[in-house]
């Protein structure tokens, strides 16, 4: 259980390190910056509840199981003003959580924006992060069979639960779904593999989406899909099934190291970030670093980030690699099964960024080619434009999301 318990810790403690050692290096002298964000560090030691409260919103907090038995939480929001508005899900992506929607504060965040339009605003969790940790009979600390999963089992079994307790709760027969990053892959897997969820989707909102990853950039990610196989040791032999689970001393570590008042030129944690996703300095407003460290990493199971780096070697959009002998079991051949895309229906509008190191234009290019009901692909009018910057650019409200929602309102108006 110790040696578990060390190992399970070793990312978070790799990337604490690494942003330590870089700050340590660097001899520039910080400024002061002024946020155009309705936010302070506090919230990033907040739960979703806690701060959605605090900004004047109605919340309720929602448990649901899984038929694999996964206990996932999920969070509604609605403004005071709300009368039976259009369901919409926001969905997260991978090391995050509900938080993601949020972070940003009132006026700029998309699930505040769409709760103001007059949207029932459902938040998910997948399996495995700070929100959605519990099992019918498995104890995550205690059994590492809980963190057997990819994200091919959160669009199996998570997204299609989620989608049929909100329609349950609410009455509605379909509902609008925003999804960024893992939450589109999660979304094509779920319409690939169980087609009859598309028609309870009115419009699939893809933000930054991720099938095919053979172009995918990242400096830091490249370098960490070499050790595949050693991730694959990890989990075979020391049981690593955990991957960064959520550690309130990141928001502290953050607030030391990378404080708020730096200009983003000689914030080391920003460039650790634009390392990881893309580089865009005028987009990234240091204010918003704690309160990003505070509720990401949210954790995950290693074998997320197995299949991802699976996707960038193969370059195909396939189910998890096993190995060919239990592949051959499984799936009756050597190599795992690429997924389906033409049986997704349901209509997709597509938004990436042009600078996007994760979700490269090349691949997200590729993605359109394969769907055969895609509406709109649209490139976010900034050329550098990059993964977070689908969450946290400090001009997220004027260059997508309320393109977005023109997008969505479009959608419900022809259905």
């Amino acid at each position: 259980m110790k040696q578990q318990q060390t190992f399970s810790n070793v990312g978070i403690c790799l990337l604490s390190l690494l942003v330590l050692l870089v700050v340590a290096a660097s001899t520039a002298h910080a400024r002061s910056t002024k946020s155009g964000f309705q936010v302070d560090s506090e919230d990033g030691r907040l739960s979703v509840p806690e701060l959605v409260s605090k900004y004047g919103y109605h919340v309720e907090e929602h448990s649901l199981s899984t038929d694999d038995g996964y206990r996932l939480t999920i969070h509604r929001v609605q403004a005071a003003s709300y009368t039976n508005g259009t369901v919409v899900l926001l969905m997260h992506g991978l090391l995050c959580s509900s938080a993601d929607w949020l972070m940003i504060g009132p006026g700029n965040a998309l699930a505040y924006l769409l709760a103001n339009e007059g949207y029932d605003v459902w938040l998910g969790n997948a399996r495995g992060n700070r929100y959605s940790r519990d099992h019918a009979s498995i104890n995550p600390d205690d059994d590492n069979s809980f963190w057997k999963f990819s994200w091919h089992e959160i669009g199996r079994y998570d997204i299609p639960a989620t989608i049929d307790y909100i329609l349950e709760q609410t009455g509605h027969r379909r509902l609008q779904y925003v999804g960024h990053s893992q939450g589109t892959t999660g979304f094509f897997v779920m319409a690939s593999t169980r087609p009859e969820y598309n028609d309870k989707i009115i419009q699939m909102n893809a933000l930054a989406p991720v099938a095919f990853m053979g172009h995918m950039k990242s400096p830091l990610l490249r370098f960490m899909t070499k050790f595949l196989k050693t991730l694959d040791i990890l989990l075979a032999v020391f049981g690593v099934g955990e991957f960064m689970p959520n550690k309130p001393i990141l928001h502290e570590i953050a607030q030391l190291i990378c404080p708020p008042n730096s200009t983003v030129h000689i914030n080391m944690c920003a460039h650790l970030l634009f390392l990881l996703a893309g580089y865009n300095p005028s987009q990234l407003d240091p204010v918003m670093l704690p309160i990003l460290f505070g509720h990401t990493p949210a954790g995950s199971a290693t074998r997320q980030l197995v299949h991802y780096a699976q996707e960038v070697l193969s370059n195909r959009f396939e189910m998890y690699d096993y190995g060919k002998l239990k592949n051959v079991l499984i799936y009756g051949s050597a190599t795992p099964p690429e997924y389906d895309l033409s049986r997704v229906t349901a209509p997709v509008v597509m938004y990436y960024g042009l600078n996007d190191f994760l979700a490269t234009p090349e691949d997200v290019n590729r993605l359109a080619r394969k769907l055969p009901n895609l509406k709109r692909s649209v490139a976010v009018n900034d050329v550098l434009f990059n993964h977070l910057d689908f969450l946290i650019a400090s001009d997220v409200r004027h260059l997508l999301y309320e393109p977005v929602m023109e997008g969505m309102a479009s959608a419900e108006v022809a259905d």
